[in-house]
């Protein structure tokens, strides 16, 4: 591991640990799509970090919790992401090593797709979805996860539109996150992909996230609520079409 790659990572996880403390969401888009735009690791190494991080990170948040979660849709969510988790890590594989430019336009189109899903929020349905609603939910979510690390997009969109309590919300997603990431690891680990670059990208990370955060929560921006969310949005975006618009420019 040398200072170049280390140095350019650790200061993108910073970024990216202070934005999600202020903004509440986008770390794991942000640390892919920007080291993945930088070419400086492989979007296989950051996605395995990524997951690693987020175990961590659920670790500590979910203690206590569970009672919070809404476990009927929960388990259809649950169902769907864990066959789905399987087929984004093979494909990730198959791109990784034939089709990179397909992936680098499909990791942007995700990322602009969490900076919109950011921007604009989901009217609340009168009743519950339907468990099927939440288990195709939980397939594109496992699929992005597996692909990427980030499974966050399908599942927030579903979730917030729930006539459920706000910590009902937030707990089931925490729980849904941490259940893929684990999953996820445990796929890489097993086909022995678990190797010393992501151990070690981890192990410097997580300081990092845990000063970003206490950075972020003693000395937040002064600015609103809507503002950082129309702030978080245009970051994302932003860093999704510089994925996107490199790759298009071979077609034309």
């Amino acid at each position: 591991m040398t200072s170049e790659t280390l140095l350019p990572f650790l200061v993108v996880t910073a970024f990216a640990g202070y934005f999600q403390t202020v903004t509440g969401f986008g770390l794991g888009m942000i640390v892919i799509g920007v080291i993945s735009g930088l070419n400086i690791v492989s979007v296989a190494t950051v996605a395995a970090v990524v997951s690693l991080m987020s175990l961590v990170n659920s670790a500590v948040a979910l203690p206590g919790k569970l009672k919070h979660v809404h476990w009927p849709v929960a388990w259809a969510a649950i169902a769907g992401i864990l066959p789905a988790i399987g087929v984004g890590v093979w494909l990730l594989g198959y791109m990784s090593a034939s089709a990179s430019s397909l992936l680098s336009l499909l990791l942007g189109a995700v990322i602009i797709y969490g900076g919109a899903n950011l921007a604009l929020r989901p009217s609340r349905k009168n009743e519950p979805s339907s468990k099927l609603s939440f288990l195709i939910a939980g397939v594109l979510s496992g699929l992005l996860g597996g692909l990427f690390g980030v499974a966050g997009p399908p599942l927030i969109y579903q979730c917030y539109r729930q006539p459920l309590p706000l910590i009902s919300i937030r707990n089931m997603l925490i729980m849904f996150f941490a259940f893929t990431a684990l999953t996820r690891t445990l796929f890489i680990a097993i086909q022995g992909q678990l190797d010393a670059e992501i151990l070690v990208l981890t192990a410097w990370a997580i300081p990092v996230i845990a000063l970003a955060t206490w950075l972020g929560r003693r000395f937040p921006p002064p600015l609103t609520p809507p503002t950082m969310r129309r702030l978080a949005s245009v970051v994302l975006i932003g860093i999704g079409l510089g994925l996107i618009v490199p790759e298009l420019r071979v077609f034309f």
